[in-house]
């Protein structure tokens, strides 16, 4: 299991001199509570940071500033952490677990974008596992079952 196979490749992006109006409306439109922030370099989109809706909260409406005066870059995170498609998946939550993160950019191997992976799909596929291994007890009981009686 690596972080390409599970990360989710639908991801929303903007650029950062957009504004965070727009940031705003992107993510009320695509239903989703971030955008990652790229930097186009010819066919490569690399990403240099990422906004979330607790971003605009905090960084906007709780200090009574105007978002159609800021940009993305005035509010995004960067120092992004990033791994590359092929991290193992335990890799990349312990590293999500040790920096403290619940998002991470997964790229490739030249630094593109290639998708995010966050806490929520990661605990989505631990469930899905954890749900697979009860079926898998639950049928072995059962097979058992039949062959002694």
């Amino acid at each position: 299991m690596t972080a390409g196979e599970y990360c989710n490749r639908e991801i929303v992006i903007t650029e950062q001199d957009a504004s965070v109006t727009e940031a705003a409306m992107l993510m009320r439109q695509y239903h989703v509570g971030d955008l990652v922030v790229i930097e186009k370099q010819g066919e490569k989109a690399l990403p240099i940071g990422i906004i979330t809706d607790r971003d605009i909260v905090i960084e906007v409406i709780a200090q009574k500033a105007n978002p159609d005066s800021l940009i993305i870059k005035d509010i995004m995170s960067t120092g992004l952490i990033t791994v590359e498609e092929k991290e193992s998946m335990m890799d990349t939550l312990e590293l999500m677990q040790h920096r403290g993160v619940r998002r991470i950019i997964v790229v490739d191997n030249q630094g593109s974008l290639q998708g995010l992976l966050s806490a929520d799909d990661a605990i989505e596929l631990i469930a899905e596992a954890m749900n697979n291994l009860t079926k898998l007890v639950k049928h072995e009981i059962t097979h058992e079952e039949k062959e002694h009686s």
